[in-house]
């Protein structure tokens, strides 16, 4: 040790930290790797996973300490002040250290949640804090404390390993210094790039198999979060780089085809997507109310083939138009309203609820209501902030804004705001306000009760299971919120001249071994109201298929960029059509069949049965067709927000 360490001279710090992340990364990727051994064997993934996973531990430690050790070499000394900058190394390399352990004790949580390594989720995650901890002190106490605990060790060996690892180095002559410290730095980014190619290392170079969680196992999670923030910066530009690029003349050609609308209706190429829409009801236009449930998949609703948690949604399914094979956009909240406010199609980027080039000027069913002389409004039981949701709001449309400080005598209030039955009895009551003062409105009531820690008032239903605060607990109460309010409603002044949807935003802890888990994305959507019709839908439908049918629904006929459509205008036998974004991921259905985009690959095929929610290998090369409307529907999203294309004239 003591001669290698004079070999290594003032790297020596840096080579001692390197070694031991590499070894403490390898162990968490075992115990992942163990964690989820049959689908590791299943993938024939055990010796590639260690080697690529190595490459990527590698390439993070280069990432991490590479200039630091470059900067040693010409800054660092054992006498003062060059001995200050060691203590800048000994911190440096501590709390580095301190990361990687990190976001291997975080990553099991969110494993579990998403189906995925920490990625932007994380990062948009840290900046709600008082939501966050919230969270996990009332749910996950054990794991916090645990996480604490491992954290202050890993802090606490660090600096006394650190500490040991910068006694008595030796440094080189001065003269020596910058040659050596060029000839660090080139190796550290030959390192962390990892290949000589033109495209530096990234997630989608390591990948391997068809299961998504396996494949995100291979890169450590430190790596996973810095990638993803590097994303986020370039969100919009890169998309062809990435999935294959398509002219522009193109892309709107199939676009428009697959909208179903005639080339008539579209009229400006400057505004690619713009389209004349004519209702299909034709009288006095009625309100319109989005009722936005939190993390409510098929499998909670019993009429979809879920458990018994939904009696007041089945129900009320016998009373509408019911939604059997209709699939969420993604598996965030914000993608869930970016579709079923926008109507747009969903990317690998972030939703436009968060992005900075959306926060005006971008279409949203509210702006074009108001403009119609519609009130609009947000009703949430928490804070609007969250999730950037009440910039995003107040500047496309939405006059109004009802969040948690808002309401008086709550009868329940947890982690996320008042309770759903608070919300749904607010909601009621500005209904009744509005209709009163005699004009038209616009509302999207958006519930939360149904989000982990699961919180909700006492003695309002029999459990479904012990203990109370349970996933399917919180999804029966948030049922019971429903029915309570259309207990309201149907005696109501506002009843018959209100159309209502009652959908998911997505299904709660999105997982699986497929590239895209479709049955996770499968969620209620159940329209209701005076003069809807009385059936069950069977097509293949989206959430961007939302907004167009309660336009018309409700006897709006207007211009508008969206490209989903209108089924009150879509022929019965229409097979169909959904598109999910899963991660990096890009599933496009199509009645029995299923395209998927992956970042640096060729697009692969699948069957699929809507019914018994099974895919297997298509038995013949993906269509080509498909694949391109794939492309164009995945490339358009990223296209129309970069150069600002989604808007009204």
């Amino acid at each position: 040790m003591t001669s290698m360490k004079k070999w290594s001279g003032a790297l020596w710090p840096f080579l001692c930290f390197a070694l031991v992340a590499l070894v403490i990364l390898s162990l968490s990727r075992l115990g992942f790797m163990a964690w989820y051994s049959e689908r590791v064997t299943a993938s024939d993934g055990w010796g590639v996973m260690l080697l690529q996973g190595l490459r990527v531990d590698v390439a993070t430690v280069c990432w991490l300490w590479g200039i630091p050790a470059a900067l040693t070499l010409l800054l660092g000394g054992n006498r003062f002040p060059a001995s200050v900058w060691l203590w800048v190394v000994r911190i440096l390399l501590t709390v580095g250290l301190w990361l990687l352990v990190f976001m291997e004790v975080s990553t099991p949580g969110f494993i579990t949640e998403y189906g995925l390594r920490p990625n932007h989720i994380f990062v948009e995650y840290l900046i709600y804090p008082k939501e966050v901890f919230s969270t996990l002190w009332l749910g996950h106490k054990l794991e916090l404390l645990a996480g604490l605990l491992i954290g202050g060790a890993v802090l606490g060996f660090g600096w006394w390993l650190s500490g040991r690892c910068l006694r008595e180095l030796s440094f080189p002559r001065w003269y020596w210094r910058p040659v050596l410290a060029v000839m660090v730095l080139l190796l550290a980014v030959l390192g962390a790039r990892s290949t000589l190619g033109q495209r530096a290392l990234n997630p989608a170079m390591v990948s391997f198999a068809t299961d998504p969680t396996i494949n995100s196992l291979v890169v450590n999670s430190t790596y996973s979060l810095m990638n993803a923030v590097g994303q986020m910066r370039d969100e919009g530009t890169d998309l062809p780089a990435t999935y294959g690029k398509m002219p522009e003349a193109e892309m709107v050609s199939i676009l428009r085809e697959a909208s179903g609308r005639p080339a008539s209706a579209f009229v400006t190429d400057d505004l690619p997507t713009l389209s004349v829409n004519q209702a299909s009801y034709t009288g006095k236009p009625k309100n319109v109310v989005i009722l936005l449930q939190e993390s409510l998949g098929a499998r909670y609703i019993g009429s979809l083939g879920g458990l018994p948690l939904s009696p007041n949604i089945d129900r009320l399914a016998q009373q509408g138009w019911f939604f059997e094979n209709i699939y969420a956009t993604g598996t965030r909240s914000v993608r869930g309203i970016e579709a079923v406010t926008t109507g747009f199609t969903p990317t690998p980027n972030r939703a436009v609820v968060k992005l900075n080039k959306s926060q005006t000027g971008f279409f949203s069913i509210a702006e074009l209501l108001g403009k119609r002389g519609y009130m609009t409004q947000f009703i949430y039981g928490g804070e609007s902030h969250f999730d950037n949701m009440r910039s995003f709001f107040l500047g496309n449309g939405f006059q109004d804004i009802i969040e948690q400080k808002d309401y008086q005598n709550p009868v329940f209030t947890g982690s996320w705001g008042v309770s759903d039955e608070d919300l749904m009895r607010r909601a009621d009551a500005e209904f009744k306000r509005m209709h009163a003062e005699g004009k038209p409105f616009f509302s999207l009531v958006f519930s939360s009760s149904n989000h982990d820690p699961f919180e909700y008032p006492d003695g309002r239903f029999e459990l479904y299971e012990q203990p109370k605060a349970t996933r399917n607990n919180a999804a029966k109460y948030a049922d019971y919120a429903i029915g309570e309010f259309f207990k309201l409603a149907q005696q109501s002044d506002y009843w018959n001249d209100t159309v209502f949807l009652i959908i998911a935003d997505h299904d709660s802890r999105v997982s699986g071994n497929e590239l895209v888990p479709v049955p996770r994305f499968h969620i209620p959507g159940l329209i209701l109201g005076g003069g809807v019709p009385v059936k069950k839908d069977a097509r293949v439908v989206s959430q961007i298929d939302m907004p167009p049918t309660l336009l018309s629904l409700a006897g709006i006929s207007a211009e508008y960029p969206m490209l989903g459509r209108d089924l009150t205008q879509t022929p019965d036998d229409w097979p169909g059509r959904a598109m999910m974004q899963y991660d990096k991921n890009f599933a496009l259905l199509e009645g029995g069949n299923l395209t998927i985009l992956q970042p640096d690959k060729p697009a692969s095929g699948f069957s699929y049965d809507p019914v018994k929610q099974l895919s297997s290998p298509a038995v013949s090369p993906v269509g080509t067709e498909q694949a391109r409307r794939a492309l164009a529907y995945l490339l358009w999203g990223g296209y129309a927000y970069d150069h600002q294309l989604y808007r009204l004239p």
